[in-house]
């Protein structure tokens, strides 16, 4: 497909230039529209004013499809009215279909001039057609393709290249369109380079395309002082760059259809709940998985595995789970096992050691399979004909084992294959879960041109399907059948990370940020990568801790697990070049584990519930600061802090030889999670310089909030020094090898906390604080309690000062199971001596 080659090379080089051509066509008229009897759509079809050959021909008639599928999403489907096109498969990622009428446009009267719905409103111009999406509640426009923007032309429509373009108000900020280092943050910058293509380029590249594609955006105005967030998704798995420039958002695909959906928020929580309604709620991720990880490439025989294990208990570092990348396979040879290096009796000794201990073995899989006669893999794939094909025959590459197929995952009889070989697998080998790698299908592992030393674009799948259109589906094919396939094989909740990534994928994988680098700015890019997974639906990620090459300094590994540990998905893994970098091989490092790692055990119950909120709503475990005030303009494109839910905010030291950090605290009081006595109070939101020396990371949390904690500990905050308050908290427990997350089993626990610090009698200073759980099963058993209370001291600003204190109380010897309704309160001495 040398004529696809050069277009996508003639659009980068447009893209790069920012000196597209306005003029590609004159777009489309809307010659009819109607309401569709079935299903409450509205089917159109337009007609392209004036055709020409640039990138190809136009396509003459399209069909336009406009439905309220919800009261929060809208629907715009624009695609050939005469001949199918390629979509994203509907049994992949499934949907409503809209409807298969292909056929001639009635030339009948336009009559409708706007498609109303609870949330949106659409309007459309009729010659040249254009549409626009605005809210119900404020009027304010969020989409508008209209080309009165000088910045901009008409919708174009071809076989081979799509282009279409929104205006935006200036002040917009605008999130998404990933995978992407973003060196200058979690927002969007104007007139950087965002491409869509899967491909193996290692994470440390700037700007550039990586290892996923999420065509998603959202996009957060502050309006009159109130805040509104949206989201706009093109579901189209074609390679596309997104030209923002401030003002306007212009999309350049290489194929497929427009699929619009708009999703109407209003908060940012609200966007992410009602985008993963679409796409599929992420995954549940059992237990052991918000434990700590550990691997690196060339651990090349049981005995290092041992070592490793062994020395994280010496150095008392939590480790949960022990990594495998290739070194254990027979010459990189997926589902097969070196068994000089890795004895097949050692191992399972090894295994059934550390299952005991409590501990989870992973192992790493590449989709390419070796092409060698002896190899049964080989063979029973050749026997099901489960390879992608090239002129006929499958398309031979280069990877780990040499002369490799890929298996087309399109394919149901492939799926089936897959799963028959990870059973067999299983069987051999009881791993805990699944790394699929390379799954991007760059078969060199180097970026090159589309179709360069890659799986050529003319290449076929299952069904006819081209390449050219299912490239950046791949890993997210290969997430699905492998979900499936361990399910089916284990019976229980899987676990499978996944390096490329596309439209929901987190509903079956959870996400690594790919090869880092062992710099201060990898560490800085980490969190912004992070929280951009969070928005696209994938909220189990993290990146390489310390990074995967090259040496790592000391200093940079103490600060990255003080950041690591706090991620939701924390793992130290490392090259098979790069110096060993596991967290006991420095004394200051190690120190600095223990301290984060320590704090991220104490929080495991509150992190399975922030798993469980995100299974059943989409909810980011990790999020940007505006989620939870998006009020507050200041941390708009704030990237160097993060929160784990809604109130506890990660503040690292995130430059080399900083032993403080400039945190930015929004309004409230903030207690500091490893003193307690320590707290920031402000009205209005400020920046406060904190002490951050070597092994000592700043995490606060919010007020209002009672956070769960190992060991039957809930930490309850109200606002410092208020006569009145609340606080509220969740909690979830369940079975975590149970397939299904949810409640109402039998099997699990939810818990809805609530305490109320409520001034009565205030001229006597009478305060009660209450705690109550609600429906619960179990018996109350007394023995000893403890109260005792400290003085909290306060870092204020000047709009604090001649205010009084306030009292941190903690009770100890609660032995209340978790089942039983109770309430605690007690009464505080006021000033004037009253009780």
């Amino acid at each position: 497909m040398a004529s696809s080659l050069s277009l996508l090379v003639a659009i980068i080089l447009c893209f790069s230039s920012l000196r597209c051509s306005n003029a590609i066509g004159k777009g489309y008229r809307l010659i009819s529209i109607e309401k569709s009897p079935d299903d409450g759509g509205f089917i159109g079809f337009l007609q392209v004013k004036q055709s020409n050959k640039i990138y190809g021909s136009d396509i003459t008639i399209l069909r336009l499809f406009i439905k309220h599928e919800t009261d929060h999403r809208l629907r715009v489907h624009i695609t050939d009215a005469k001949r199918q096109r390629w979509e994203v498969p509907y049994n992949l990622l499934r949907r409503e279909q809209p409807p298969r009428v292909i056929g001639k446009s009635r030339k009948s009267p336009v009559t409708v001039q706007e498609i109303s719905g609870p949330e949106l409103i659409l309007s459309f111009t009729t010659d040249p057609f254009s549409f626009a999406v605005r809210r119900r509640s404020n009027r304010e426009t969020i989409f508008n393709t209209s080309s009165s923007d000088e910045n901009f032309g008409e919708m174009v429509f071809k076989d081979q290249y799509l282009e279409i373009s929104t205006s935006l108000p200036k002040d917009s900020s605008l999130y998404g369109f990933g995978e992407n280092s973003q060196p200058n943050g979690i927002k969007l910058v104007p007139n950087e380079p965002y491409t869509l293509f899967t491909e193996d380029v290692s994470a440390f590249k700037l700007n550039t395309d990586l290892y996923g594609s999420h065509p998603v955006y959202m996009d957060l105005r502050n309006v009159r002082g109130k805040s509104y967030a949206h989201s706009v998704l093109l579901l189209n798995s074609n390679g596309m760059d997104v030209l923002y420039r401030g003002g306007s958002l212009t999309y350049k695909v290489i194929g497929g259809v427009f699929d619009f959906y708009f999703f109407a928020g209003p908060s940012p929580l609200n966007v992410v709940d009602q985008y993963t309604s679409l796409i599929g709620r992420p995954a549940p991720m059992p237990y052991w998985s918000l434990g700590f990880h550990q691997c690196r490439w060339g651990y090349r025989n049981v005995s290092v595995l041992e070592e490793v294990v062994d020395n994280y208990q010496k150095a008392k570092i939590p480790l949960d789970v022990i990594w495998n990348d290739a070194d254990y396979m027979d010459g990189y040879k997926d589902f097969t096992l070196d068994l000089v290096n890795f004895p097949h009796a050692k191992l399972l000794a090894f295994l059934d050691r550390i299952h005991k201990m409590g501990m989870k073995y992973v192992v790493i899989n590449d989709p390419g399979i070796g092409v060698n006669a002896s190899y049964g893999v080989y063979q029973r794939g050749m026997a099901n004909d489960v390879f992608i094909k090239y002129e006929g025959k499958p398309f031979l590459a280069q990877m780990w084992p040499g002369p490799v197929y890929f298996p087309d995952f399109l394919n149901p009889k492939t799926v089936s294959w897959w799963g028959d070989e990870i059973r067999r697998f299983h069987e051999l080998v009881p791993i805990d879960g699944l790394w699929i790698d390379m799954n991007e299908i760059n078969a060199t592992g180097n970026k090159a041109p589309l179709g360069f030393k890659t799986i050529p674009t003319s290449a076929y799948h299952y069904n006819g399907v081209r390449e050219y259109d299912a490239h950046s589906i791949y890993g997210f094919s290969e997430a699905i059948s492998t979900h499936k396939a361990l399910l089916d094989v284990q019976g229980k909740r899987p676990f499978i990370l996944s390096r490329s990534t596309f439209v929901g994928s987190g509903q079956y994988a959870a996400h690594w940020t790919g090869d880092n680098q062992g710099t201060w700015q990898s560490l800085q890019v980490s969190i912004s990568t992070m929280l951009n997974f969070g928005i696209f639906g994938v909220p189990m990620v993290g990146s390489d801790i310390c990074g995967f090459f090259p040496p790592t300094p000391e200093e940079l590994c103490n600060r990255w697990i003080e950041v690591g540990a706090f991620y939701p998905f924390s793992r130290d893994h490392a090259d098979y070049y790069a110096p060993r970098k596991e967290l006991y091989q420095w004394g200051t490092v190690a120190e600095s584990a223990r301290n984060a790692l320590g704090m991220r055990y104490k929080l495991l119950p509150f992190l399975y519930t922030l798993n469980y909120e995100a299974h059943m709503t989409g909810a980011p475990i990790a999020r940007p600061l505006f989620f939870s005030f998006p009020d507050y303009t200041e941390c708009y494109g704030l990237s160097k802090q993060f929160l784990l839910g809604s109130s506890l905010m990660i503040s690292p030291v995130l430059e080399q030889g900083k032993t403080q950090v400039e945190a930015l605290f929004p309004p409230g009081s903030w207690y500091h999670i490893f003193d307690m006595t320590q707290v920031v109070v402000s009205k209005n939101g400020k920046r406060v310089t904190l002490p951050a020396p070597l092994n000592v990371v700043n995490v606060h949390l919010y007020q209002n909030t009672i956070l769960p904690m190992q060991q039957g500990r809930l930490v309850v905050t109200f606002p410092a020094r208020a006569s009145e308050g609340y606080a509220t908290g969740k909690l979830f427990l369940d079975d975590d090898e149970l397939p299904e997350m949810k409640i109402g089993n039998g099997q699990s626990t939810y818990v809805d906390f609530y305490a109320s610090k409520v001034s009565f009698a205030l001229r006597q200073g009478l305060v009660i604080e209450r705690v109550i759980v609600l429906g619960l099963e179990g018996t109350e058993q007394t023995k000893r309690i403890e109260v005792s209370s400290k003085d909290q001291k306060y870092v204020v600003g000047s709009e604090d000062k001649g205010e009084s204190k306030s009292f941190m109380v903690e009770l100890k010897g609660l032995e209340i199971l978790v089942g039983k309704d109770f309430n605690i309160s007690w009464k505080m001495a006021s000033t004037n001596g009253a009780h």
